[in-house]
């Protein structure tokens, strides 16, 4: 306890010291060292060992991304192509060139979205005549397969324009405060309204055949009136949402339950939606499979084509058919008497086609007068007049066609749509049987069930 601590420092050695000489030698070897490295690397002649990725060289690592490419391994060709672009010395042609390789690759994988980063990434890095030709037809290809017609638009309009000034979809269309609508937000504000429609049948149906319904339905607002109707009213919701968070109506208990009914919908309907498309995968061979196995559905029944003169008394029929025998012109004597608005100025001629044993549109009656028309021989005037809810009715059979069978690819997508129903049915039962067992879901249907007479009915 006594001990006392000794809080001197060392005593400092002579700068002539032998450790003191050592270390000045060795910084004079790492020197001279360094001084003929560099020496060797700049000489002429001298081979500079190539930077490596990961254990290989960077002209491994193309050949690697060059492989996994020829194996359809794309995505593991696009991540090659990543190391190669970080490990390697490359000039701005021989970036950009390799991030149009990423772009190819993730195209290939159906990473649309991330092989236009890769080629808009690709055309900045440096200007390559020949790639800028295979980067407008690429990105345009990988618009259309996302769906995004809007975009693909703009982007056409964008490299095809000869003043650049201004991007394409930039014009403001409206103004909320501050904050500017333009050209661009409003399309992409339409088509997420088109997707919302198609989303119910998108599980039923073919990528190309969703984005060809989308087509169709951006063709309405082509029109300049029906964009400016969709703009109101698109107006008109955002500043009633803006208003309602303002006024707190998002936190109300009754808002509230409702959007929680509203997103349970939306989840089962989804989770559904995502169920069937992956359990339902139809082939060429389940379709026609499917036609060759109801047939009998797909049929042109035996048609006709008819004029009719409809008058109101009896007596005035049978004369106007009289001349009609005579040699008179049925279309000018409809064009006359008929009390048809809808076909006289046709010359009694009804546009709807009369299939047998149905009803006979136009003239009303699906017995005797179908039965008459299928009995003659086109082109016939029916030998007497008809009397009917509206009238007496003349009758010329213009022409007539026999059944047919409608062949496979005219009624393809009919016989498709048909078989995604039937399909969907049974997959939505079964999976909805397979969600009540794992819930433990029992329904009670004797609660439901009427009371047995005589039995007691509970008290209020």
């Amino acid at each position: 306890m006594g001990e006392k601590l000794d809080f001197s420092l060392p005593e400092k050695k002579p700068r002539g010291s032998a450790a003191g000489v050592l270390m000045v030698l060795l910084l004079l070897v790492v020197a001279a060292l360094t001084a003929v490295n560099l020496f060797v690397a700049l000489s002429p002649g001298t081979v500079v060992s190539e930077p490596r990725v990961a254990g290989l060289s960077a002209e491994q690592v193309k050949a690697l991304a060059n492989k996994l490419a020829q194996r359809n391994l794309h995505v593991q060709a696009a991540d090659a192509w990543r190391d190669y672009l970080a490990g390697a010395e490359l000039t701005d042609a021989e970036r950009a060139r390799a991030l149009f390789q990423i772009g190819m690759a993730l195209e290939k994988a159906g990473r649309y979205g991330e092989a236009i980063d890769s080629y808009y990434r690709s055309e900045l890095t440096a200007q390559d005549a020949d790639l800028a030709a295979q980067i407008k037809t690429h990105v345009s290809d990988c618009f259309e397969r996302l769906g995004n017609f809007a975009a693909l638009r703009y982007e056409r309009m964008d490299r095809t324009s000869l003043d650049g000034s201004e991007p394409a979809g930039g014009k403001v269309v409206a103004e909320i405060g501050p904050e500017k609508v333009t050209e661009a937000a409003l399309d992409a504000a339409i088509e997420r309204q088109i997707e919302n429609q198609l989303a119910p049948m998108e599980a039923f149906m073919a990528p190309e055949q969703v984005n060809e319904q989308k087509k169709r339905l951006l063709e309405r607002y082509r029109d300049v009136q029906a964009r400016q109707e969709f703009l109101q009213t698109w107006l008109a919701q955002e500043i009633l949402y803006r208003q309602a968070l303002d006024e707190g109506l998002a936190q109300k208990p009754a808002t509230k339950q409702m959007l929680e009914d509203v997103t349970r919908g939306v989840l089962s309907q989804q989770l559904m939606n995502e169920k069937l498309a992956a359990r339902i995968n139809l082939t060429e061979t389940d379709v026609r499979t499917f036609y060759e196995a109801n047939k009998g559905k797909y049929m042109d029944l035996t048609r006709a084509k008819i004029r009719h003169i409809r008058v109101s008394e009896e007596q005035q029929a049978v004369d106007l058919l009289k001349r009609i025998k005579d040699g008179d012109d049925f279309a000018e004597l409809a064009g006359e008497f008929s009390l048809d608005e809808a076909t006289k100025n046709e010359g009694g001629l009804i546009a709807a086609d009369v299939v047998e044993g149905a009803y006979v549109a136009g003239v009303g009656d699906a017995n005797e007068i179908n039965a008459a028309v299928f009995t003659a021989e086109p082109p016939a005037v029916l030998d007497k007049p008809f009397q009917t809810d509206s009238g007496w009715e003349i009758i010329k059979v213009e022409q007539k066609h026999a059944a047919r069978q409608k062949g496979f690819d005219e009624v393809r997508e009919q016989v498709m749509q048909e078989l995604l129903s039937r399909k969907r049915q049974e997959v939505q039962s079964d999976y909805l049987k397979e969600m009540m067992d794992k819930h433990g879901v029992i329904v009670h249907s004797s609660v439901f069930a009427p009371p047995q007479a005589g039995s007691e009915v509970p008290s209020s």
